[in-house]
């Protein structure tokens, strides 16, 4: 993304919210204003985007020990869902995007993996997996999925991961999966 002469980022939001319309759902049904808050805390440093006919459908964050993949503002979260959503989903997200991760400078982290409605199921994901995995100084990759994305575990299988742990999810009723599963591959 860091590469592309204009700032991408609202497109690379629309994909986002698009694949993870259910999860986002807490905050708004409203696409537009999920687009405007999540396109200000992506990190275009990590994100890696594939184009079909010149338009963004699908992307992938490969962060690291030193940048996230998104920085999650509790401010513009307020501002664009309100003071209690925006307190609560800052509660509910501020560990899994803006903690420091403790993997070493060998190890690349996949996270926020999304491919636009009209491109799932032509490969969008498998080749911005193949692009990072052979393209990238990383050794060793890291990435979790929730165990109700059985589509995504499987692609993650296919292209060599392995689960090396599995936590249960705290608030699991309100987040709507048991689970989150990690997974590894080694380059």
């Amino acid at each position: 993304m860091k590469d592309f002469d204009s700032d991408v980022r609202r497109e690379a939001a629309e994909v986002f919210v698009d694949g993870y319309k259910k999860e986002l759902g807490f905050f708004s049904k409203d696409r537009k204003n999920l687009v405007d808050a999540f396109q200000k805390m992506i990190n275009p440093e990590v994100f890696y985007l594939a184009l079909l006919n010149r338009e963004i459908v699908g992307i992938l964050a490969c962060s690291n020990d030193k940048e996230r993949g998104l920085n999650i503002d509790r401010n513009i979260l307020k501002r664009h869902f309100g003071f209690v959503k925006g307190n609560l989903g800052y509660r509910f997200m501020k560990d899994d995007f803006n903690k420091k991760l403790p993997y070493k400078d060998s190890t690349g982290y996949i996270e926020c993996v999304a491919t636009s409605v009209k491109a799932r199921g032509k490969g969008v994901s498998t080749a911005l997996f193949q692009h990072v995995l052979y393209h990238t100084a990383y050794h060793h990759f890291i990435l979790e999925v929730i165990d109700t994305n059985k589509i995504a575990y499987q692609m993650y299988v296919k292209l060599g991961f392995s689960e090396m742990e599995r936590k249960q999810e705290r608030f699991s009723s309100f987040k709507g999966f048991k689970e989150r599963i990690y997974m590894k591959l080694e380059v």
